[in-house]
């Protein structure tokens, strides 16, 4: 009896631990199938439960989200024809993706075919400060980790990219084409970064705003993008209890924009910081404003011109060749530090040319003199 017991015992154990997993988890176990989507009713969560979810043209209901979420980790989707997103005013996002858990991972690749949000539709010079109601962001990647490739985000109606992945993340080889936005497109930035451990590499952006804008995270890499039309590479703006650190923005082209390579943070903002940031090997040309510009006096959008004391700022590393012109009537360099912008910083990797030399009041800058 005591035997019999005993294997009774053992045999519950075994069915506990292996329907433990199954109910204390939000992982989604993905099933060995190939999922097709080509319309609203196919993204459906059977659907998005097969490891392979291939994608074919079709045109997304307008005011709904295109959800790719709570993805099986390994899950791979391929885009496989343009997908167009009908024309409606509301919040967004356009798309959402992302997987089942924090540590889940998964494949994006567009195969070089278009996700189009029809700006053209909403564009009216105001971005999200205004006027029409623009869905943004375009593309939101919101969990897990992995890669997001080769896919042209066309004319997004505000921002279009979005990255808050929980793990290790790579966006490499995305058009992200606003140019037909030159003269009404506003708030288009091509990447907002608020997560950590991300590199974006080998990416085209052409847009009315920010080519990078960071508003949080570490570990992040900025290397080998091309940024036109826009306001440049930026850090910020930083604001009130928000960190950046250990960025490093390496071989991009910044052309013909506002700013060429920028950190800014929010007056008034306090327990936040930014720290380890390098600039190694960026060419910088045609620039309308600032070549270099780092302000902690940013207020509503704008900057003040006062600086406040709020953010930490340091250290600012340029190390192999930077190279910077600006446009007559541009400054090289503007640095407007307030009390906090701390440590050395060593610049001697940094060439300007053009327009106006600019001005520091930050003094412990080696190896450059503004």
């Amino acid at each position: 009896m005591a035997r019999v017991s005993t294997l009774l015992g053992a045999s519950m154990l075994i069915a506990s631990a292996y329907a433990a997993p199954h109910a204390n988890s939000t992982e989604v176990i993905g099933k060995r199938c190939t999922a097709t989507i080509k319309s609203a009713s196919d993204i459906t969560s059977d659907n998005l439960k097969c490891t392979t979810i291939n994608i074919e043209s079709f045109t997304m209901t307008a005011g709904e989200t295109m959800a790719l979420t709570n993805l099986a980790s390994g899950t791979t989707v391929n885009l496989l024809g343009e997908v167009t997103f009908g024309f409606r005013e509301w919040a967004g996002p356009l798309f959402e993706i992302g997987a089942s858990s924090d540590s889940g991972t998964f494949t994006f690749n567009g195969n070089g075919y278009s996700l189009n949000g029809q700006g053209a539709s909403y564009w009216d010079g105001k971005g999200t400060n205004g006027g029409v109601t623009k869905p943004h962001p375009m593309v939101k990647i919101v969990k897990g980790g992995g890669t997001f490739k080769d896919v042209t985000v066309l004319n997004s109606p505000a921002q279009a990219v979005s990255v808050g992945n929980t793990a290790a993340f790579t966006v490499s080889g995305i058009t992200i084409n606003n140019s037909a936005g030159s003269s009404k497109g506003h708030n288009t930035d091509c990447f907002d970064v608020s997560a950590s451990d991300v590199t974006i590499t080998g990416n085209t952006c052409e847009n009315q705003d920010d080519c990078l804008a960071i508003n949080s995270g570490s570990n992040i890499v900025f290397s080998d993008n091309k940024c036109s039309g826009g306001h440049g590479i930026s850090i910020g703006s930083i604001a009130a209890g928000k960190t950046v650190s250990n960025v490093k923005v390496t071989g991009n082209t910044v052309s013909n924009s506002a700013n060429g390579l920028r950190i800014k943070t929010i007056y008034g903002a306090t327990d936040a910081s930014v720290s380890d940031i390098t600039y190694e090997s960026n060419t910088v040309s045609g620039i309308s404003d600032y070549g270099v510009v780092i302000e902690q006096d940013y207020e509503n959008g704008s900057p003040t011109g006062t600086p406040s004391n709020g953010v930490t700022l340091g250290p600012v590393t340029f190390s192999g060749t930077n190279t910077v012109e600006v446009n007559s009537g541009a400054e090289q360099v503007y640095v407007l530090c307030g009390s906090k912008c701390t440590g050395t910083w060593n610049w001697s990797g940094l060439t300007t040319s053009g327009g106006k030399a600019g001005s520091s009041n930050y003094k412990s800058i080696s190896g450059y003199t503004v």
